[in-house]
C-alpha cells in the first residue's frame, strides 16, 4: 500500500475534535488535505466509517496489512482527501496552517502560537 502526490496539500491543521482524538489516540490529528484527483493511491485499502465531529459521516482507510490510518474521506468535502501526517514518508514536510476544534483540545496539549486558532472548524473563506 502507498499513496504519492505531486501537488501541494490545499490546507493542512492540527484537528483536536474529540472524534480525532479517539481515532488517533493522542490530543490531535495532524492532516493535510488534497482534491481526490491530486493522490495517486497504489493498493487495496480497508474502510471504516463513523460521524465526525460535524455530524456528519466520514470513511477512514486504512492499509489492510498494518492497520494504520490513511486517509479520510470526509462527507462534508466529497471531492477532498485527508492524508495523516504521520504516514508522509518524510512527515517533517508537513506544515500546519492552523490549529481546529481548540474548544475541544486537551487542557494539558501545549497549542502553537504561531498559528491561527479555531474554535470549530475552519469556515470555507478562511482555508
Amino acid at each position: 500500500m502507498s499513496y504519492q502526490s505531486e501537488a501541494e496539500p490545499r490546507y493542512s491543521f492540527n484537528c483536536h475534535c474529540r472524534d480525532c482524538q479517539k481515532a488517533t489516540g493522542s490530543a490531535y490529528a495532524p492532516i493535510a488535505f488534497f482534491h481526490q484527483s491530486e493522490l495517486k493511491v497504489n493498493g487495496e485499502l480497508k474502510y471504516f466509517e463513523t460521524l465526525g465531529s460535524s455530524g456528519r459521516p466520514i470513511k477512514r482507510a486504512f492499509c489492510p496489512t498494518c492497520g494504520s490510518q490513511l486517509f479520510g474521506l470526509p462527507e462534508i468535502a466529497p471531492e477532498m482527501i485527508s492524508i495523516r501526517a504521520g504516514t508522509l514518508d518524510d512527515p517533517s514536510l508537513y506544515q500546519p496552517r492552523a490549529e481546529v476544534f481548540v474548544s475541544q483540545a486537551y487542557a494539558w496539549d501545549t497549542l502553537n502560537p504561531n498559528l491561527k486558532h479555531f474554535e470549530k472548524m475552519i469556515e470555507k473563506s478562511k482555508k
